[in-house]
């Protein structure tokens, strides 16, 4: 890859990347992925299409891909080097409507291809945050308004489930950070919302229980004694559920006072304004903005 005239040496692209030279010399020795061209002294020179492509490397690393997971996906990768830059949001959207009418058509071959296409293009929390939450939500109110079917719904829910639970399950946990438990409220049966926020805590390194859709009296504490987590996640997207849920949330923190215990969902967002300021230690919100604010202010709590 890489044509044009050389212009930065192997020290000018060090200091503008912020990468040591023989990293990237191992890097271009190893996968190939660029050949920069030789002055007449044999020293490397890097046109800017090689500084752009070193650039989209480096920042899915810094997203947590590997190098060579990196490279994979610049060599599949359907976007241009011409210009490394970060993708922009109506891209979301585009792949968005494509995976929802994929979704509906029951073609999963094709549902598959557009999320690997995502996943090779945006971070694994914007892929499954900003792309496939919106899609749940999308297909959830076509089938409450009756523009499509339960099969439709079955198929479409099942079908992200399945991509979630597989790359949440393929994360390690960090043994220093503190245990956690996720489960639905009672009466739930609504847990991809949960399942979501489950992976974005294993991403962090978090070793997540998670228990899905409601369980019976009493059960949830039987887990809480077993397991001994620091973090009990409820989550609740129906209002008639809400009640019952924060009653649970307040039954376990008298048995179980250290017990830190987060609140998320619909439900739980769109609460009156007095019980959003009752609870409001225990909402985490619905952003991954609010997730990452209000999850550092309770680990610094065991710092």
């Amino acid at each position: 890859m890489g044509n044009g005239a050389g212009k930065y040496n192997i020290k000018a692209v060090s200091k503008m990347l912020g990468i040591q030279p023989g990293t990237l010399r191992a890097w271009e020795r190893r996968y190939q992925m660029i050949a920069p061209v030789r002055n007449e002294s044999g020293h490397r020179l890097y046109t800017e299409e090689h500084v752009e492509i070193l650039r989209w490397l480096i920042s899915k690393i810094n997203q947590g891909f590997t190098i060579s997971q990196a490279v994979s996906l610049l060599e599949n990768s359907a976007v241009s080097m011409e210009k490394a830059e970060v993708p922009r949001r109506d891209m979301v959207d585009e792949i968005g409507d494509k995976l929802l009418s994929a979704l509906l058509e029951f073609n999963s071959s094709k549902a598959h291809e557009l999320i690997n296409q995502a996943f090779s293009l945006f971070t694994i929390d914007k892929t499954v945050i900003d792309l496939l939450g919106p899609i749940l939500i999308k297909v959830g109110d076509l089938w409450e308004e009756g523009s499509i079917t339960t099969a439709h719904e079955h198929f479409a829910s099942s079908f992200i489930r399945s991509r979630i639970e597989g790359l949440s399950n393929s994360f390690p946990h960090n043994s220093f950070l503190p245990k956690a438990i996720a489960v639905c409220g009672p009466g739930e049966r609504h847990e991809l919302g949960l399942l979501i926020y489950t992976l974005y805590l294993r991403r962090k390194g978090f070793e997540v229980v998670f228990l899905g859709t409601s369980l019976a009296e009493n059960d949830l504490e039987v887990v809480v004694e077993k397991v001994k987590p620091k973090f009990l996640f409820l989550s609740c997207t129906l209002d008639e559920n809400r009640e019952r849920t924060l009653s649970l949330a307040e039954e376990i923190n008298k048995t179980y006072p250290d017990l830190i215990i987060g609140l998320g969902g619909i439900a739980i967002d769109s609460m009156p304004l007095e019980q959003q300021e009752e609870y409001q230690e225990n909402i985490v919100g619905m952003t991954r903005a609010e997730w990452e604010k209000w999850l550092k202010k309770r680990i610094d709590q065991f710092k």
